[in-house]
């Protein structure tokens, strides 16, 4: 039997503009337009792209104060969110009990009166279902989760971002690096926070999905605009050496060994106390057995999902998880996993493509510096 698959608002104005759709994560999305992925991506480094990311989990956990608030999540996600100040934002994972990772998420405090005790949050497309079930049986009866089908979400991301939304609000200049506020966009009322998936400057955008299309057609006005599909989108964030779900990570996977450790803050790890801590904190002190790296290979031929790593004597020693062609650095790159001992930057590899084992070797992430405004 066929996939049912889901269209975002914005399918309509993607066909308009000759995009390729493609099924991903349950959605009818665009791959790309006419001008192709390499045209993408490098308008995106230069310019702005404008991206529909509808397809991702909006909702909100709410609760009668911000106390309450971060008590429930606090039990189950193992960032900071006590020191977040009004419209401040996250990154974080949900975390089974035995430390895999679930899904990775943003989580916003909420900077709105009469909405103290709230915590909105972006979650995978192809994860949301579990994720709004794993929230609600772990969230108190008291603590509240909405979710927000109604709402779409754009991106526009590259260094001219600011100049485009500013020309529309002036007040976006003001928003800091995972900060958010309420901007109007064409008297489109919309929350908007500085973040992406690129390693550019750039916003996210919700609006209410009856408003959707305005907006995605009134950015494409600025001659800085162009959009941007699922393509670019990933060899964009492969460059920027973020992971995706379901390869980079996934239910296997700790934070620790996935190099996101960072996203943990020391008072949690000490204290642990969220689903999946034992692990966390067992492999603080004991290290793990393998870690997420970015390799470049030699020569043109890049390294697939998949490829085999071997050392320089021939052993197996781990697997790329997410590989293929890197238009800013002009050539292969890739991430994957493999044992500690050979993390170190520099450490000469071997990938076995097509049966044939090609050099490649360690080197430190990202490839392409991130370009966040701080």
């Amino acid at each position: 039997m066929s996939e049912t698959l889901h269209r975002t608002t914005l399918y309509d104005e993607h066909v308009r503009l000759g995009a390729k759709m493609v099924p991903f994560a349950g959605d009818e999305m665009p791959v790309h337009y006419p001008a192709g992925v390499l045209a993408e991506h490098n308008w995106t480094r230069a310019n702005a792209g404008l991206f529909d990311v509808s397809h991702m989990g909006q909702c909100s956990v709410v609760a009668s104060d911000f106390d309450s608030a971060c008590t429930a999540m606090e039990k189950i996600v193992p960032a900071d969110l006590r020191s977040l100040v009004p419209g401040q934002q996250r990154y974080s994972q949900l975390l089974n009990e035995a430390g895999g990772i679930l899904d990775d998420l943003m989580i916003t405090r909420s900077a709105w009166k009469g909405l103290e005790g709230s915590f909105y949050v972006v979650v995978n497309a192809g994860r949301k279902l579990g994720d709004y079930a794993h929230l609600l049986s772990n969230l108190p009866d008291v603590v509240e989760l909405k979710i927000w089908d109604s709402l779409s979400l754009l991106a526009l991301q590259g260094p001219k971002a600011e100049g485009v939304l500013s020309a529309l609000d002036s007040n976006a200049r003001d928003i800091a690096f995972m900060h958010s506020a309420r901007l109007s966009l064409g008297g489109i009322e919309a929350h908007v926070s500085r973040a992406g998936y690129t390693g550019e400057d750039g916003f996210e955008i919700s609006m209410r999905s009856e408003e959707a299309a305005k907006v995605w057609n009134l950015l494409l006005t600025n001659d800085a605009v162009k959009p941007v599909g699922l393509g670019a989108r990933d060899s964009l964030r492969l460059e920027a050496g973020l992971c995706l779900y379901g390869h980079d990570i996934d239910e296997t996977t700790s934070p620790n060994e996935a190099g996101l450790l960072w996203s943990i803050a020391k008072k949690r790890r000490e204290n642990g106390g969220f689903i999946g801590s034992t692990r966390v904190q067992n492999e603080i002190i004991t290290g793990t057995k393998r870690m997420r790296v970015g390799i470049r290979p030699d020569g043109r031929a890049p390294a697939r999902e998949g490829t085999i790593i071997q050392n320089a004597a021939g052993r197996a020693i781990g697997h790329i998880t997410s590989g293929g062609f890197g238009p800013t650095v002009n050539g292969p790159v890739a991430m994957g996993y493999v044992e500690t001992q050979y993390t170190d930057e520099g450490t000469p590899l071997l990938l076995l493509v097509r049966d044939k084992a090609l050099p490649a070797k360690v080197v430190k992430l990202p490839f392409v510096p991130n370009q966040f405004k701080r």
